[in-house]
């Protein structure tokens, strides 16, 4: 019986299995990265719709209003809490007292009912994070929600990836900064606190005992 295929069709066969392997692997590869990794997974730079169009550029940026203001427990509590109605009336009962846009504040507030907010840094559930511990320990707010008086709309500015998280927890010394520096947007080291960050950070994480925690149990209980 004459060979129908010639001997170089193995070559070509073998050759088409390993090509094919790779431009699966490839493809898969490309759909995990866009799963996984992508700033549309992780809605890293996307702001978030509100029931009021809250702007931080206004109430942090020009009115200087500080983070702990609002955000009660940031030092004392797991969550920074976000701000009961009366906070926000304690200045709207008095100026912008007929705002259409601020409805919602003052019915909230004749209600008692709390405004539903949508969360913005938004943890998964198997994630332990004590906002108390951070600050304590020198972290500033905009070491992890980025420069807040220059977000008209709140949007998340770190990806929140446990690569992100990790990289503070195996080098500390590279973001921590003076307790009294922690609600300061655009820190500097060397105009702030008088010293390089070279210089700064190990001095602090020895004075506020910081530990460099990358076990599993750390935040995953």
């Amino acid at each position: 019986m004459p060979q129908i295929f010639k001997s170089s069709a193995n070559s070509f066969a073998k050759t088409s299995v390993v090509l094919a392997v790779l431009v699966i692997g490839g493809g898969l590869g490309a759909v995990y990265e866009l799963a996984a990794d992508s700033t549309y997974a992780t809605r890293q730079g996307d702001a978030r719709e509100q029931p009021i169009p809250f702007s931080h550029t206004h109430h942090v940026g020009s009115m200087g209003i500080e983070c702990r203001y609002c955000h009660t427990g940031v030092e004392n509590s797991q969550h920074a809490m976000v701000p009961p109605t009366k906070t926000c009336m304690n200045c709207h009962s008095q100026i912008w007292i007929n705002s259409s846009t601020l409805e919602p504040v003052r019915e909230s507030y004749r209600t008692n009912e709390s405004i539903k907010w949508t969360k913005v840094h938004d943890l998964p559930d198997f994630v332990y994070f004590n906002h108390s511990i951070h600050v304590k320990k020198g972290v500033g707010c905009e070491t992890c929600h980025g420069r807040v008086d220059r977000m008209p709309l709140m949007y998340q500015q770190s990806s929140l990836e446990m690569r992100w998280c990790v990289e503070c927890h195996r080098a500390p010394e590279k973001f921590v900064r003076p307790r009294q520096f922690i609600t300061k947007m655009g820190y500097e080291p060397e105009i702030d606190a008088k010293q390089s960050q070279e210089e700064l950070g190990p001095k602090l994480v020895k004075e506020y005992n910081i530990q460099k925690l990358e076990t599993c149990w750390t935040c995953h209980r």
